[in-house]
C-alpha cells in the first residue's frame, strides 16, 4: 500500500513538474498525438525500412473475436503460430508457440516493459483476463528480432501497446455469453481530451466459464486505469492494470485410452479410498493468483530531430496453487515419523498449498534521433527481480508435529538484468538502407534454499551476452521491397532447467531474406528464415508436477523454413487473407539413455514444431455494418519429444470457425451498438493441439534388465462451440 500511495503521488506531480505547457491550434491535435505516441515505441518497434520479419495488428481488426478468449488464442492466425488451451475453450491458461518456440522463448513487452516472469521466461495470460479490450496494437516479430528489453527473443517478440489518446469521451459496456458457461462483462470509459490536455480512462471486467474439460473452471477479475496528461512536445501516462485469477487445475491431461472414451475427463484433485477406487473429487483444487502492474511513461519530444521516452514500471505477484495430495511422505512434508502403538507412520493424505510472491522493478529509456535519411535509437532497462517460493501444510489426516502453517520447502531467488542497445536505420542511396543494432546483456540470478522435494536448490550464475545484428532493405519500386539480416540471440536458462539439472546458456544466428510487396488490392510479405542453434533447450515433452515443461540442451540444432502471407481483395465485397508457414526443424545429433545405454540417435526432429502451419482469413463484407469471416487453421503433424517416436506424434488438425458481426447505429443516446458470434469449431473436430511424453527405465519387471518405458498425454480442445456478445458505445 506505501508503495502504491508513493508511486501514485509522484504520478500526480509529474505533469505539473515536467510538462511544458505549450498551446496548439486544435487541427493539429491528432497528428501531434499519433508522433508522440510512436516516440513511445519507436525503441522496440519494426518499420518496413527494417529488414525484419514482422506482422502488426490493430485490436481494431480483432473487436468482432474479442469475446472473452485470451490474447494468444486472438493471434492463432498469425502466419507460424500454434496456440493451445489447457480448459480447452481458450479460456483460463492458454499458450502460445511460435515458429515451434514455446511461450518461454517469445519475448513479450507491454508499452516496452518485460511482461514474461523473470525466472519461468514464460507468460501468464491469464493473470490479465480481457486484456486485449486495453490494447490498441499488437506487433509480432518473428525470429530474433530487433533488441528489446527482457529475456532476448529466441523464437519471436510480442510488443503490445496499451491503449492510447482518445480525444472525444465515451462509455462502453460489452456482455456476452457462451458454451460451457461463459460469461463476460465489461465496462470501459475514456473522459476525452479536457482543456486539450488531460484524460482519464478505464476499463473493468469479469470472465467466467466452466471450461470444456471437466471442473476447468475460470473465475478471471481485471482492471485497466490510464490518466495522461499532452502538451505539443510532451506525452506522460501514469497507468495501473492487473487481474486476479481462480481457476480449477486442468495441467495434467489425459492418456489415450481415456482420450477415446471419455475426453474431456480431469484428473485433478482425484480422492481415492481404501481400495484406490476414486470417491470423489476435492473441490478447491484451484490456482489462485493476483497480479498488479503500475507503470509510468514520459515521452518528450525536444525538436524535429531528437526525443526521448522514460518508463517505470512496478508489478507485485501473490498467490498459491492449492492441492488435495492422496499420499505424501513425511520426509517430501517434513514430518517426524509418527508412532501409533506398534505402528510407525511415515505417510499422510493432505492439502498442501504452494506460494509464489514477487516483486518486479524495472526501468528503461530510449533516446531518439530522426532525420530523412537516419533514425537512431540508444536505450536500455534495468530490472530487479525477487521471488520468495514456499509451501505450506493446510490439512493433513496425520499432523505429526506440524504447527499451523508448517512450511515444507521455501527459497528465495532475486534476478537483476541490465540491458543497453544502440541501433541505426541509414538509408545509404535512394533505394538502399541499411540497419545496425549493437546490445549488451547483463543476467545475474541467485537462488537458495529448499524446493519440492524437498531438496536444496543453490544457483549463483552471471551472465553476460553480446548480440549484434545487421542487416540491409532494397526498394525495388515504389510497390516492393527486399530485405536480408543476421541476428545474434543469446539468453539464460529459467528456474526449471536449473532444479532439473545443470544448463548451459543458449545461443543463436538468425539468419532472414524476404520481400514485401504492398498494391491497393493486394499485399504480399514472403520470407525465408535459418535460425541455427547452440545448445538450445528443447522441450522433452516431459512436464513436472506442475505442469511446466521440463527442458534438456540439444547440442547443435536449427530451425530452415519459408513463410507467405498475404492480404487479397477479391472483389470490392471480399478479402482474403491467407498465409502459410514451412519449415524444417531438426537436433543435429541427439543422445538419448535408451535401455540403459547412452545412445546418438543422430539428426531428429524438435519437439513440438511441426512442418506446415496455415491459415487463412476469408471476408465477405457488403456494406459497412455487416461482415462475415471464415477462419481457417491448419497444424501439422508434430512430434512431442526429441528421439522421433511414433507413439509421441501428435495428430495434424483443421479447425474452422465463423465470426459474424453487425454494427447498429440508432439516432438515440446510444452511438453504435455492435454484435458478435463466433462460431468455433463448426465441423466438430475432435483434436488435440498440445500434449506431453515421457520416459522411465524399468529395471524391476526383470533382473539386471533396462527397459525405457514411453508414455504420452493429451489436452483436448472443444469441439463446436460458440461466444455471442454485444457492445453498446455511448
Amino acid at each position: 500500500m506505501k508503495i502504491s500511495i508513493i508511486f501514485w503521488s509522484f504520478i500526480i506531480s509529474s505533469p505539473f513538474l515536467l510538462a511544458q505547457k505549450n498551446q496548439q491550434p486544435k487541427d493539429t491535435i491528432s497528428n501531434t498525438l499519433v508522433a508522440l505516441e510512436e516516440v513511445s515505441v519507436a525503441g522496440l518497434r519494426v518499420n518496413e525500412n527494417q529488414p525484419l520479419t514482422f506482422s502488426e495488428v490493430q485490436t481494431e481488426s480483432l473487436k468482432e473475436r474479442n469475446l472473452g478468449q485470451d490474447l494468444p488464442i486472438l493471434l492463432n492466425f498469425l502466419p507460424g503460430v500454434v496456440t493451445t488451451s489447457d480448459a480447452g475453450a481458450g479460456i483460463g491458461y492458454t499458450g502460445i508457440r511460435v515458429r515451434g518456440s514455446d511461450a518461454s522463448r517469445v519475448n513479450v513487452t507491454i508499452n516496452g516493459i518485460p511482461y514474461n516472469d523473470s525466472e519461468s521466461q514464460g507468460t501468464f495470460w491469464v493473470n490479465l483476463p480481457d486484456f486485449t479490450s486495453s490494447v490498441e496494437s499488437i506487433q509480432l516479430n518473428r525470429g530474433v528480432g530487433t533488441s528489446t528489453n527482457g529475456a532476448g527473443a529466441f523464437g519471436a517478440s510480442l510488443n503490445l501497446s496499451t491503449q492510447g489518446i482518445t480525444e472525444q469521451a465515451f462509455g462502453e459496456i460489452s456482455s456476452g455469453f457462451g458454451s460451457f458457461g461463459t460469461l463476460r462483462n465489461t465496462i470501459k470509459f475514456s473522459t476525452g481530451l479536457l482543456d486539450e490536455h488531460f484524460e482519464l480512462s478505464g476499463r473493468v471486467g469479469t470472465i467466467s466459464s466452466n471450461g470444456y474439460i471437466d471442473r476447468a473452471s475460470s473465475d478471471l477479475k481485471s482492471y485497466f486505469f490510464q490518466a495522461l496528461f499532452k502538451d505539443e512536445n510532451t506525452l506522460i501516462k501514469a497507468l495501473t492494470f492487473g487481474g486476479k485469477e481462480i481457476t480449477y487445475q486442468s495441467w495434467y491431461g489425459v492418456d489415450p485410452s481415456t482420450l477415446e472414451s471419455n475426453r474431456r475427463y480431469n484428473p485433478a484433485g482425484a480422492i481415492y479410498d481404501g481400495n484406490g477406487i476414486i470417491s470423489s473429487f476435492y473441490d478447491n483444487q484451484v490456482d489462485n493468483y493476483k497480479q498488479d502492474h503500475f507503470q509510468f511513461h514520459w515521452t518528450q519530444k525536444y525538436s524535429n530531430l531528437w526525443s526521448s521516452n522514460v518508463g517505470l514500471n512496478y508489478t507485485n505477484g501473490r498467490g498459491y496453487y492449492e492441492e488435495y495430495n492422496n499420499q505424501d511422505s513425511f520426509d517430501y512434508l517434513q514430518l517426524n515419523p509418527l508412532n501409533i502403538g506398534d505402528e510407525i507412520i511415515n505417510a499422510t493424505a493432505n492439502i498442501s498449498r504452494k506460494w509464489l510472491d514477487n516483486d518486479f522493478y524495472v526501468g528503461t529509456f530510449s533516446l531518439n534521433f530522426n532525420n530523412k535519411q537516419t533514425n537512431a535509437v540508444l536505450g536500455g532497462s534495468y530490472s530487479n527481480y525477487t521471488g520468495d517460493h514456499f509451501g505450506t501444510l493446510i490439512w493433513a489426516q496425520y499432523t505429526s508435529n506440524a504447527k499451523p502453517n508448517h512450511r515444507f520447502y521455501e527459497s528465495e531467488a532475486t534476478k537483476k538484468d541490465f540491458n543497453l542497445y544502440a541501433k541505426v536505420t541509414h538509408q545509404i542511396a535512394t533505394d538502399w538502407t541499411v540497419f545496425a543494432d549493437l546490445q549488451h546483456r547483463n543476467v545475474r540470478y541467485s537462488t537458495l534454499g529448499t524446493v519440492k522435494g524437498p531438496l536444496n536448490i543453490v544457483v549463483v550464475d552471471k551472465l553476460n551476452f553480446f548480440n549484434p545484428k545487421a542487416g540491409i532493405t532494397y526498394r525495388a519500386s515504389d510497390v516492393s521491397r527486399l530485405y536480408i539480416s543476421y541476428a545474434k540471440a543469446q539468453r539464460e536458462p529459467n528456474r526449471s532447467d536449473y532444479e532439473n539439472g545443470n544448463p548451459k546458456p543458449e545461443s543463436l544466428n538468425d539468419y532472414e531474406l524476404g520481400w514485401r510487396y504492398n498494391k491497393e488490392k493486394i499485399q504480399v510479405q514472403a520470407n525465408m528464415y535459418f535460425m541455427d542453434y547452440k545448445n538450445q533447450l528443447v522441450l522433452t515433452g516431459a512436464l513436472d508436477e506442475v505442469g511446466e515443461p521440463i527442458r534438456t540442451n540439444s547440442g547443435d540444432s536449427y530451425r530452415f523454413g519459408l513463410e507467405v502471407e498475404a492480404a487479397v481483395r477479391l472483389a470490392d465485397q471480399w478479402v482474403w487473407q491467407p498465409n502459410i508457414a514451412l519449415s524444417s526443424n531438426k537436433n543435429e545429433e541427439f543422445y538419448f539413455n535408451r535401455d540403459g545405454q547412452l545412445q546418438n540417435l543422430g539428426k531428429t526432429n524438435i519437439s513440438y514444431s511441426p512442418a506446415i502451419v496455415g491459415a487463412s482469413n476469408l471476408v465477405y463484407s457488403p456494406n459497412t455494418v455487416f461482415r462475415i469471416a471464415l477462419l481457417t487453421k491448419y497444424v501439422g503433424e508434430q512430434y512431442m519429444g526429441n528421439i522421433d517416436a511414433d507413439l509421441s506424434k501428435l495428430k495434424a488438425y483443421l479447425t474452422n470457425d465463423i465470426n459474424i458481426s453487425y454494427v447498429w447505429t440508432p439516432n438515440s443516446w446510444i452511438k453504435e451498438a455492435q454484435f458478435s458470434l463466433l462460431f468455433n469449431n463448426i465441423l466438430n473436430e475432435l483434436y488435440s493441439s498440445n500434449g506431453f511424453f515421457y520416459t522411465f527405465d524399468d529395471d524391476y519387471s526383470v533382473p539386471n534388465v533396462v527397459t525405457t518405458i514411453e508414455g504420452v498425454g493429451y489436452y483436448p480442445q472443444a469441439g463446436a462451440n460458440f461466444l455471442l456478445g454485444v457492445t453498446f458505445r455511448f
